[in-house]
């Protein structure tokens, strides 16, 4: 009985770890994703600002647009 248990708490012990492992992989494929999506909106605004000729002009465009 004593063998058995000793495997039982084996086997747990590595189940908790790859559940782990993969959470972890997880967390960094979604940090990896929110990262790319906040560089390509950063890349954008500052197209932005360019070609509207500065951020003043591009605030005044925006409102120009929103109110007509």
């Amino acid at each position: 009985m004593k063998n058995s248990k000793a495997i039982d708490s084996t086997q747990t012990g590595a189940d908790t770890d790859s559940s782990t492992e993969i959470s972890k992989v997880a967390v960094i494929a979604f940090a990896l994703t929110a990262g790319l999506i906040g560089l390509w909106a950063v890349a954008c605004i500052i197209s932005g600002i360019v070609n509207s000729g500065g951020p003043v002009a591009l605030m005044s465009n925006l409102f120009h647009t929103i109110f007509g």
